[in-house]
């Protein structure tokens, strides 16, 4: 005959004693489960919001003790509801930056006004300070009520400028020195939030009378006919998943942080119980405690929501920062928060309270053990790999709603399948497990008895390590691309530089002023053009594909092509002409050609001399910074004030042990022609924004883990107190401390153990696929994954440190002691 489980409940004296309103109290005649209130008790939504309001009484009114239970569970969720509140405000906040951003903008030069009183010119004129972008604009305005831009009531004076605050703040610095020099304008005031993107954002905006109609956009208004670009599908992927990483977690612990204090709350119940109240009106009274636990999170999130997005102007990430007004949820978002969370507390303490059976002397759990089903848990991981593969499969990946939604519901299946998991494999391993120290025995049993406490604790662990796997591969991934991609054209530090040409003598000053620069060490140039065939008889100009002209000295030609010889005067023809017979000695060209067939030009007739030569391009435009040349000239063959909208090209190397080089680099080219740009590959910026945000995640990812730890030390302390007759009996006996306090230990650490396996399988995956998603090779960082894992293990002993105080106060033989 099997022996019956003992009983693990306590008798009601040795909890809360609360007094039950007489609406409550009854015959006490039939103790069991089947007690059921009298003819007169209020049925359905009286009766619901009574016992709400008693167990908040209770929840309010329960001492010291109670009040600790409440404050952890407000805690709890008062964090989780500030990071949903974060997660919610992103949309909006994206909202808001397009919003400025496009209000700045101008229409561009596809269909420009004419001239007019209420018209100006502007030119773009961002540059780079030390890998950090700044944006700058150049107005010139052609009357006396020119448009303004957002943030700024009127223009500076000539020859002055409105600059950001951060702006302002890096030129009045000792480190701006260099930058000084560059925007060498006297500062007239500040632009205004509107005209901002953020409040640490690098912008100026400078008036000139020496703006040519060339170098600009003629404008008469912002503010339309500008776009934001779409997200790039790694950029999508990292906002989707950082979204779905936080709130997976979150929303775990949010559902075991109304759980805290269970047993003793328990406990309560079945005084309840004892003066009459039936078995549903304790569910409901239960629900109304961790209702008002939910209820002060609830406000407590709100206020920290509040205090926390102040700081958002101090957080940089990628270059962008954001007003704390724009961290602002939808209203539609805040309530569903505001009902959603409650709900939640109330719907996971009922599901609670059916695992046990509340009885006037106490709390009983001798029902047959649970048996965890398998399918389902195995369900929810394979729903998440079913909707991730196909995005996985796609060449190439694009963020439309519909993979969006695709990608966030797949990742957030896998990651909950992961915690539905837990319980069943911890049931399944410790089943297993026979023989051992003492310790290891105890801590073994006590799992096979009830291992729901310590699952439902480490469950947010798992789900917190496997999305920071996983997030920590994609960014890994990402980051290694972009030092690939910038470690191939960066290879030989270059910079090139375009502007506007309207004279070879113009470009040869401006060569030799580069050459002068200190770091530079060689510097080639040219003039860029297109020109087109003339029209004729048998095809139209339009049909004919344009070709691309260089005009410079032969030094500068010799590094775009092989040439036998070379004298001022000549002209050669490479052979990429001549895949085009389009060219050739003798021919006619248009120096003047049209960009499109609705908008005609006056063509400029140029023939090509008898005398060309041809010529071998060096790699055939294969490399990034080469162009596939078909006609080159000397200066003297060609007047290039014929040519239309020609530009200088230039390629200028420096010496990379030159302190701050690309800076003068940069400098120089600001005295050539402000509106001159820059492309180049001597900036990597993405390396500095990943490391930072990897570095970021780490500690968020740590700061979740201590968080949950802390749930995980309540819920050991709420085991040990449930024990404490059992403790003070083998304290009786001569048990050892050390063997109790080893015990705790292994009773933690077997659940996270396997947690953390299980973390480690599933951020794997989802990283691989994630990776698999943008093309890139599977890449582990294998450091972080070590750092997780040795967080997590500092978890557990961070636990066991906090409960042998204690367990300690409860190894005393006085714990035997009853009435």
């Amino acid at each position: 005959m099997s022996r019956p489980r003992p009983h693990t409940g306590t008798h009601p004296a040795g909890g809360d004693r609360p007094t039950a309103p007489a609406a409550s109290r009854g015959p006490a005649t039939s103790p069991g489960p089947s007690a059921a209130p009298g003819p007169s008790a209020p049925t359905g939504p009286r009766a619901w919001a009574r016992d709400l309001v008693m167990g908040m009484r209770f929840a309010a009114g329960g001492g010291r003790e109670g009040w600790i239970r409440t404050a952890l569970t407000a805690t709890g969720v008062a964090l989780g509801v500030a990071v949903l509140l974060l997660c919610s405000s992103v949309p909006p906040l994206l909202d808001a930056r397009h919003g400025r951003e496009e209000a700045r903008e101008s229409p561009g030069r596809l269909h420009p006004p004419p001239p007019s009183d209420r018209t100006l010119l502007q030119a773009s004129v961002d540059t780079t300070f030390r890998g950090t972008p700044i944006r700058g604009r150049l107005v010139r305005p052609d009357g006396a009520h020119p448009p303004v831009p957002p943030g700024i009531r009127q223009l500076p004076g000539p020859g002055r400028m409105l600059v950001s605050p951060a702006l302002k703040e890096l030129l009045d610095s000792p480190r701006g020195a260099l930058l000084r020099d560059r925007l060498d304008y006297p500062v007239a005031g500040v632009i205004g939030d509107a005209g901002l993107l953020g409040p640490r954002e690098l912008a100026y905006v400078a008036r000139t009378n020496t703006l040519s109609a060339a170098d600009g956009d003629r404008v008469d208004h912002f503010g339309t006919g500008w776009h934001p670009p779409p997200a790039r599908a790694p950029v999508a992927l990292l906002v989707v998943m950082t979204c779905v990483t936080l709130m997976t977690p979150v929303l775990v612990f949010i559902g075991t942080s109304v759980r805290f204090g269970n047993e003793r709350r328990e406990r309560r119940l079945s005084a309840l119980r004892l003066v009459g109240a039936d078995v549903r009106t304790t569910r409901r009274i239960a629900s109304g405690e961790a209702l008002f636990g939910a209820l002060l999170g609830l406000a407590g999130g709100g206020a920290l929501f509040l205090a926390g997005r102040q700081c958002a102007a101090a957080i940089t990430l990628w270059d962008v920062n954001v007003f704390p007004s724009d961290v602002a949820p939808s209203p539609l978002a805040a309530a569903l928060i505001a009902v959603l969370v409650p709900t939640a507390a109330v719907v996971v303490t009922l599901v609670a309270q059916r695992g046990v059976t509340v009885e006037p002397l106490g709390i009983v759990r001798d029902r047959p053990a649970l048996r965890r089903r398998l399918w389902w848990r195995v369900a929810l991981p394979a729903v998440g790999v079913l909707l991730l593969v196909p995005l996985a499969r796609e060449r190439p990946w694009h963020d439309t709603p519909l993979h969006t939604a695709a990608l966030a519901a797949g990742a957030m299946s896998l990651l909950l399948g992961v915690t539905a998991l837990l319980p069943w494999l911890v049931d399944a391993v410790v089943g297993r497990l026979h023989g051992g120290p003492v310790p290891w025995q105890l801590a073994v049993r006590r799992l096979q008895w009830n291992s729901g406490p310590a699952t439902r604790a480490v469950g947010a662990i798992t789900v917190a390590v496997a999305g920071a796997i996983a997030i920590h591969m994609l960014m890994t991934g990402m980051q290694a691309g972009y030092a690939q991609a910038y470690a191939k054209s960066g290879k030989v530090p270059r910079i090139g530089l375009w502007g506007n040409a309207d004279s070879w003598p113009r470009t040869q000053r401006a060569l030799d002023a580069l050459r002068a620069t200190p770091g530079v060490t060689a510097v080639r140039g040219t003039i860029d053009a297109n020109v087109g065939r003339l029209a004729d008889a048998g095809r139209p100009a339009s049909a004919a594909r344009p070709s691309t002209l260089a005009v410079g000295s032969c030094a500068a030609l010799r590094t775009v092509a092989r040439l036998d010889s070379c004298r001022d005067g000549e002209v050669f023809l490479t052979d990429a002409a001549g895949r085009d017979r389009a060219l050739a000695p003798g021919t006619r060209i248009d120096l003047n050609p049209a960009l499109t067939a609705h908008d005609p030009q006056d063509p400029r007739p140029w023939t090509i001399p008898a005398a060309a030569r041809g010529a071998r391009l060096l790699d055939h435009g294969r490399s990034p910074d080469r162009i596939p040349y078909d006609l080159l000239a000397t200066p003297s063959a060609l007047d290039v004030g014929r040519l239309d909208r020609p530009t200088m090209e230039f390629k200028v190397d420096f010496d990379r042990g030159t302190p701050d080089a690309v800076e003068h680099i940069r400098n120089t080219a600001a005295r050539i022609s402000p509106a001159m740009a820059e492309y180049s590959a001597v900036d990597n910026p993405h390396d500095a924004q990943y490391t930072s945000v990897r570095q970021g995640l780490f500690a968020g990812a740590a700061l979740t883990l201590l968080l949950i730890g802390s749930g995980l030390i309540i819920s050991t302390v709420e085991q040990l107190h449930e024990r404490r007759r059992l403790l003070s009996t083998l304290d009786a006996y001569g048990t050892r401390r050390a063997t109790l306090g080893w015990s705790v230990l292994w009773q933690t650490a077997l659940p996270v153990a396997l947690g953390l396996g299980l973390a480690l399988a599933c951020g794997l995956a989802l990283g691989a696929l994630l990776l698999t998603m943008i093309d890139s090779a599977v890449t582990v960082d294998w450091p972080v994954v070590a750092g997780t894992a040795g967080v997590g293990g500092g978890v557990i002993l961070l636990v066991t440190l906090l409960s042998l105080p204690p367990l300690w106060r409860m190894m005393r033989p006085d714990g035997l002691r009853t009435e």
